[in-house]
């Protein structure tokens, strides 16, 4: 086919009217094209035909390069040719199919684009900003309280200002040796420190804080790693902190972020039964449990403490996807029989089925029951299904876990195939708050007897850190041999930071304004300042029963996240964080209510 042929045919069909004006301009474009398509096969073969001076004065093999000439020219040959039948069935169209058809390319041009942007990330959904009331609070207006809320705040201030100045952009810190500190529970992510942070410099208006960790986030933190994370721990801790981040900011990096790492953790859900694995490589997308779970088991608060971040990360993502991944533990866990009631802390993701019968509210089981009730309050109370969950749990509990020590102690034991085990955890201590918190929701004659509950359980674990030497509570504490609240255990006996003490204290004076709570909150603040503070930030301690620290060197995230934001929140007024407008997830992010309506009102404390 040669190029007067094609002008031929051109001609040809204009005297016979069967081109309009408009397939004229197209003509005319594809003869333009076909003749700057010559001009550079022209220009490419004079190229291909001059000796390649560079290959020769490196002593190329100047066979194999004419070789290699004839073989590139042969392909620009039978490239042109295509391009020119291309051009000659294009101009055998009708000018209404050529149209059609550059309709069908700019079409699949922009799915394209719309595709890849997807697949980085970039591309979410237009969402309305509306900041829900009290990311900001009041000045508490009783001196002392304000004094003491200052105190905590300096706290936080030398706990950031020691990372930063010491393991900026690692993981953690350690305060003794002051460097960096990484966890393999998230891979080779790094910040864990400033996301786990960010909403407690915010809150305490620490705004030139906030916004150096901003700026690292939004250059730094990177999810495309070749390794193997904890999906729980990465959840609660980045995807947690990243929402609140944005809910509370309205800074759209964390959005992005955060619908980022979500889409990165959903392959860990493609098990027999939806139920996820436990770790999870970020980059090939395999999963697996922990070696030492019963038989290959997924656990129960790792697997149920996904539900308040996938619910959020739907909201701002338009991706049903999140949503329909956790609701579908449900399902799951609704189909199986529950021993007494209770939830056993092991389950297999291929079978479906309960794993070894050990039942605990502290470790391996506590923000499972956490997140049912969070779940309802979370959803504006519509969802009746994980209230219904939460309160019968709670009654399983009550039933079969919690016990009264001869002292007069209430405590949760835990339950190991039918057998109780009078030991109850630091992690359990979170308990007093859940319940103080779900107790309005419950019927009428339950709501005054499960403040009580609360109430015990906030008293039984202060006994823990009263009667310590130092002021601060065990990893766990035990109530058989003679002993009550104290730990018995050499490996037992130390105290990383842990928060939920303090938020059992938080909850309780936000709902009973009793003064002691705040009179124990003061307590821990100074067991802190005089046993984990050091000079190059706070550490935990091995042993609470010696009379000196004996520091373990690692200043946890969670220190920074919940620790000290619940301390703050327990000397701020109740207008800080609401909670008919926030629920906090198991890190102590601040999520909101996602309203019927979206009726939130902005928030004008600021």
């Amino acid at each position: 086919v040669t190029e007067s042929e094609i002008l031929s045919l051109s001609a040809e069909r204009l005297r016979h009217g069967s081109a309009s004006p408009t397939s004229f301009r197209l003509t005319e474009k594809f003869i333009l094209l076909l003749v700057f398509s010559a001009f550079i096969t022209l220009c490419f073969g004079a190229i291909f035909f001059l000796p390649d001076s560079s290959k020769l004065l490196r002593g190329g093999d100047a066979g194999s390069i004419l070789g290699s000439d004839d073989r590139v020219l042969a392909k620009i040959r039978k490239d042109h040719e295509k391009a020119l039948l291309e051009a000659k069935d294009t101009l055998q169209k009708r000018p209404e199919e050529i149209q059609q058809d550059i309709s069908m390319e700019k079409e699949k041009v922009v799915k394209d684009s719309l595709a890849r942007a997807a697949k980085d990330g970039n591309q979410l959904p237009l969402v309305e900003y509306r900041r829900p009331p009290g990311a900001t609070g009041h000045v508490p207006l009783d001196p002392e309280t304000r004094i003491r809320r200052e105190k905590v705040k300096e706290m936080m201030k030398h706990a950031w200002d020691s990372y930063r100045r010491y393991a900026w952009g690692s993981n953690e810190l350690r305060p003794v040796s002051k460097q960096g500190h990484s966890s393999n529970l998230f891979g080779s992510i790094k910040g864990a420190t400033i996301v786990d942070a960010l909403d407690t410099l915010y809150i305490m208006e620490m705004f030139e804080e906030f916004d150096a960790a901003t700026d690292w986030v939004e250059k730094n933190l990177d999810f495309n790693v070749n390794a193997e994370i904890s999906v729980f721990e990465v959840n609660i801790r980045f995807v947690g902190g990243l929402l609140s981040a944005y809910y509370l900011s309205g800074k759209e990096v964390y959005r992005r972020k955060a619908v980022e790492l979500g889409e990165k953790l959903l392959p860990a859900f493609k098990t027999p039964t939806g139920i996820p694995w436990a770790l999870l490589n970020l980059k090939s997308g395999i999963g697996r449990n922990w070696p030492w779970a019963s038989g290959g088991s997924s656990i129960l608060a790792e697997y149920g403490t996904l539900h308040l971040e996938f619910m959020h990360l739907s909201k701002l993502s338009n991706n049903p996807e999140f949503a329909q991944k956790v609701m579908n533990i449900r399902k799951v866990l609704n189909r199986l029989d529950k021993p007494q009631g209770l939830y056993p802390n092991y389950l297999n993701p291929n079978s479906g089925q309960w794993g070894q019968h050990h039942v605990s509210v502290g470790g391996l089981g506590d923000s499972f029951y956490e997140y049912l009730l969070k779940a309802w309050l979370m959803s504006d109370k519509t969802d009746e299904e994980g209230k219904k969950m939460y309160y019968d749990a709670l009654q399983a509990i009550e039933t079969n876990l919690m016990r009264k020590s001869s002292g007069g102690l209430t405590y949760i034991a835990e339950w190991k195939g039918g057998l109780l085990e009078h030991k109850m955890g630091h992690l359990t201590c979170f308990a007093g708050g859940m319940i103080a918190l779900g107790a309005d929701g419950a019927p009428s004659d339950k709501t005054g007897h499960q403040m009580e509950q609360a109430a015990e359980i906030a008293r039984t674990c202060h006994e823990s850190y009263a009667r310590t030497a130092l002021k601060l509570g065990p990893e766990a504490f035990r109530f058989d041999g003679g002993v009550e609240a104290i730990a018995t255990r050499q490996n037992e006996k130390y105290f990383i930071l842990r928060p939920e003490v303090i938020e059992t204290y938080m909850y309780m004076w936000r709902f009973t304004h009793d003064p002691k709570y705040r009179e124990w909150g003061w307590e821990a603040v100074q067991a802190l300042e005089n046993h984990c503070k050091v000079e190059g930030g706070y550490s935990g301690v091995r042993d609470v029963y010696a009379s000196t620290p004996n520091y373990d060197d690692v200043q946890q995230s969670f220190y920074l996240a919940e620790t000290l934001k619940y301390l703050f929140l327990l000397f701020s007024e109740d207008d800080h964080l609401p909670f008919e407008h926030w629920v906090f997830n198991t890190e102590a992010h601040p999520l909101p209510v996602i309203r019927k309506n979206n009726s939130d009102t902005p928030n004008h404390v600021e």
